[in-house]
């Protein structure tokens, strides 16, 4: 891939492999459709030279908040796509408070990012490629289920992690391989 050549959407984005006449075509509440949702987040990050990290914030079934990592574009390093989702949604409900909220995103959230999620006490984290090196939800640490905190986010791992996983190493090779030349 070239930083000029969009990402080919189609790489990333899961495709059925068979379909059960019994089962709808597409699922709008399931952890994967949502997940996607985050991954086309992701795909923008991706597009504009970002990390490639997307999140959703889901309500009630509906999408209130979209974002995509923009730490290079803001020169804020505080710019992740969970940071920059939680604000949306609190501006959307016009709390800061999202109890009956759930999160998205497309890697396991690092440290700040987790400890906002318990601050503005979603009720669940979802995710798709773990990080053993830097993960707040179990990978590195867990500050999502710690004990003394006077919140805890329910966590599912791994919804489409394969694929966002593959995102981030064509991103990170793309960026050694422009460092080499």
């Amino acid at each position: 891939m070239n930083w000029s050549e969009p990402a080919n959407t189609m790489d990333f984005i899961p495709t059925p492999t068979s379909f059960n006449d019994d089962e709808p075509l597409i699922d709008l509440t399931s952890d994967a459709y949502f997940m996607g949702q985050a991954m086309r987040q992701a795909l923008k990050a991706y597009e504009a030279e970002e990390v490639p990290i997307g999140a959703v914030i889901v309500r009630g079934g509906r999408i209130i908040a979209r974002a995509a990592n923009q730490v290079e574009t803001l020169q804020d390093a505080t710019a992740h796509a969970e940071m920059l989702a939680i604000t949306q949604a609190e501006n959307a409900l016009g709390d800061w408070r999202l109890n009956d909220c759930d999160l998205y995103v497309t890697k396991e959230p690092c440290p700040m990012c987790a400890g906002a999620l318990v601050h503005a006490r979603l009720r669940r984290v979802i995710f798709g490629c773990h990080d053993p090196r830097g993960g707040a939800a179990g990978g590195l640490l867990n500050i999502l289920r710690m004990p003394g905190l006077n919140h805890q986010c329910e966590i599912t791992g791994g919804v489409l992690g394969e694929e966002s996983g593959r995102l981030l190493k064509a991103f990170f090779g793309e960026r050694r391989r422009s460092a080499v030349e």
